[in-house]
Formats: structure tokens, C-alpha cells, sequence
């Protein structure tokens, strides 16, 4: 049975930085693609999914991607303001009381996921294992990735657990910016500002870091030539 999954952190404090000229004046969540901006995107995806509440943080140009949401109904929103950049861990530690005991889904603000046959976010809570995980991360095939041009983070072993590349010089997979964590792996997390990378990996060093291959498109949103890529995978309708 798929878990059941009812809240949400949207990560969306970013600066958006090679996104420039374009950011200085529209936070990279709000940046339009395919003529629907990335925030909203992955908003919609959550709310399709049976999410009812999403924490989103904010920092630059706060008070744009406030407005934004504030006539949206579903999910409810929840801003958490940042003064100084938290980074994707400690942005999420700050709004750890919003979630309880309980999994919730995580997803980046400023890429675009399209789904298969059945939705991502389904996929992922059919493949939720609470006893075994402590965190399931939708990667996507490199090969399949447009706009990205990196090596690849992980490989997939047999029993779906991550393995990062390490000293190989290219990984099969790139972490695709949407997951499911589970609050126990904040649990001793510093103060502050951290990468979640440092709870991946002590997850992986416990077993308990898990990920599912994404069987449809993805967008990686990274350049104004990323964009310019993205634009056009829409446009013919690719993933």
C-alpha cells in the first residue's frame, strides 16, 4: 500500500545566480516554463498527489513568490522566511515543525519533472518503505536528462539503495530534485546553514538511503541555455 503522504517543503530561497540578467528581477521559482512557472508546477504536482499543506521558504525577492502564493488554495501555504541563506538542509531543519513524526515529500522550486504513466509523486509513495528508509530520492537517467550537462551523482544498486560516484568519472543518475524524507534524518542535524548532502550521506553510511529511477521527462533549469532547452523539450512534447 502506498504511504500517505500529506505535507510538503518547497524549496525555493534560492538566488537563481546563472540564471542572471533574468534574476535580478524574478525569483528563479517564478520563471516561466513552458508558460507555467516552476514554483507552480511543482505546487500542482503536490496538491494532485493529496498534499494539503507545503511549507515554502523564501529569501530573495521574497516578497514576489509571497504574492504569488498568497491566493493560492491548495495546498496550503506556509512561508518560511529566510534572512540568511539556510541551503536545502538547513532550510528544511527550520520548518521541521510542520511535519511531526510523519514522511514528507521535498521538492526544488526551480526544476521541472514530467511525469509518466503514473505520477512521479505516486510512484514514490508507492515506494516509501518507512522501516528501511530514511530517505528516497527521484533521480533521473543522465542520459535522459535535458539541459544537464554534469557527470551524474549516483548509481542504483539492486536492492535500490544510492551509491554516490565518487572518484568514478561519471554516475548513471542525477538526483532529480524531488523526494521523500523522513524527520529522524534531522535528528542531531547542526544549527544553521548545511547542504542535505551531509544527511544523505550519513543515511547511506546507515543503509537507509534509497532511490527510485524517474520513468519520465526532466528539466534541468540550470542556465539561460537550460532554459532555452526546456523550452523546447515542451514545445515537442518530450517525457
Amino acid at each position: 500500500m502506498a504511504a500517505r503522504i500529506d505535507r510538503a517543503m518547497v524549496l525555493a530561497a534560492g538566488r537563481g545566480v546563472r540564471l542572471r540578467p533574468l534574476t535580478d528581477h524574478l525569483p528563479k521559482p517564478l520563471v516561466p516554463v513552458g508558460g507555467i512557472a516552476m514554483l507552480d508546477r511543482a505546487l500542482d504536482a503536490l496538491a494532485r498527489a493529496g498534499v494539503s499543506q507545503a511549507v515554502v521558504n523564501v529569501h530573495h525577492l521574497a516578497a514576489q513568490i509571497e504574492a504569488r502564493l498568497a491566493t493560492r488554495q491548495k495546498p496550503a501555504i506556509h512561508i518560511s522566511r529566510e534572512d540568511e541563506l539556510l541551503e536545502t538542509g538547513g532550510g528544511i531543519a527550520k520548518a521541521m515543525s510542520h511535519f511531526g513524526d510523519e514522511p514528507f515529500f521535498a521538492a526544488n522550486a526551480d526544476i521541472v519533472w514530467l511525469d509518466g504513466a503514473v505520477p512521479a509523486l505516486t510512484r514514490l509513495a508507492g515506494a516509501w518503505d518507512g522501516a528501511r528508509m530514511d530517505a528516497l530520492l527521484l533521480v533521473q537517467p543522465v542520459a535522459r536528462a535535458v539541459g544537464y550537462d554534469g557527470a551524474g551523482d549516483f548509481a542504483l544498486t539492486r536492492d535500490g539503495q544510492l551509491e554516490r560516484r565518487g572518484a568514478a568519472p561519471s554516475a548513471p543518475f542525477v538526483f532529480a530534485g524531488v523526494q521523500i524524507l523522513h524527520p529522524r534524518l534531522f535528528s542531531g542535524a547542526p544549527a544553521g546553514a548545511f547542504s542535505l548532502n551531509l544527511l544523505y550521506d550519513r543515511a547511506r553510511a546507515d543503509g537507509r538511503l534509497f532511490g527510485l529511477a524517474h520513468d519520465g521527462g526532466w528539466l534541468h533549469v540550470g542556465t539561460m541555455d537550460g532554459l532555452a532547452a526546456a523550452e523546447r523539450a515542451l514545445a515537442g512534447k518530450i517525457g
